[in-house]
């Protein structure tokens, strides 16, 4: 059985097709997860709106507190943890993400970075130890095998790979990078472009980002080989606190 983590981050509440000015992104993750359903109705989803109900930004007690080994943490710092440790398991639970995130002014909405700040924890998603040789960081999911699908969307056009817009793209090359970090390197991604055109381009590129989003998921169900659960991480006393040791 597959765990699938469901996210989405636009600020829009519906789905383009559905819902008058809404989502291109969470029509292609809502496509993505349905048609994974119909072959595998036993497969659990998880579901997180981050675009309605945004994580909480990171703080500096929020630092405090994840850089404090959990032994010697006071009762404040689990509570100001508390929504990022559920963030967290979410993702440790899951074998793959797929993930609705539009483009807004070239990078991910800000609602999805919060999200991104909240799991990448030292000592759960990665690793850190000032005594270490070498990197004193490493990602502490690489053998869990998880896949993540980015399905974005952006107003103008251009921006995949080669094309005249490609260094103005910061969504994907940041989502990969920040989950790379954690270990999650399998990642795959459609988007929808034209959205400020509108118009014939427009459903042009939603008709072939749809028939991508539906041979992706055919790939995968043929591909998908299940994992055994990501072992303990590593002990606390080597997650060292930044303000001392």
């Amino acid at each position: 059985m597959a765990r699938i983590l469901h996210l989405d981050s636009s600020a829009r509440s519906g789905a383009s097709g559905q819902t008058p000015h809404g989502s291109h992104s969470r029509r292609l993750s809502s496509r993505f997860v349905t048609r994974w359903q119909a072959s595998r109705p036993g497969d659990t989803v998880v579901y997180r709106d981050v675009g309605q109900s945004p994580p909480a930004p990171v703080t500096g007690p929020w630092i405090h507190a994840a850089f404090t080994a959990p032994e010697k943490r006071e009762p404040w710092m689990k509570d100001v943890l508390a929504e990022s440790d559920a963030l967290v398991d979410e993702l440790l639970g899951a074998d793959l993400i797929v993930a609705g995130v539009p483009m807004y002014n070239f990078n991910v909405p800000a609602q999805f970075k919060a999200y991104i700040d909240n799991i990448i924890r030292v000592g759960r998603t990665f690793g850190f130890d000032r005594s270490r040789a070498g990197d004193p960081y490493w990602p502490l999911l690489t053998e869990a095998h998880k896949k993540l699908v980015i399905l974005s969307s952006r107003g103008d056009f251009g921006y995949g790979r080669g094309e005249r817009l490609e260094a103005m793209n910061h969504v994907e090359p940041s989502i990969r990078t920040a989950f790379g970090y954690m270990g999650i390197t399998d990642v795959d991604s459609v988007a929808i472009e034209y959205d400020e055109f509108g118009g014939e381009r427009l459903q042009r590129s939603i008709a072939l980002a749809e028939g991508q989003v539906d041979a992706l998921v055919a790939r995968m169900l043929r591909e998908w080989t299940p994992h055994p659960p990501l072992p303990a991480p590593p002990p606390v006393e080597r997650m060292q606190a930044l303000h001392g040791p």
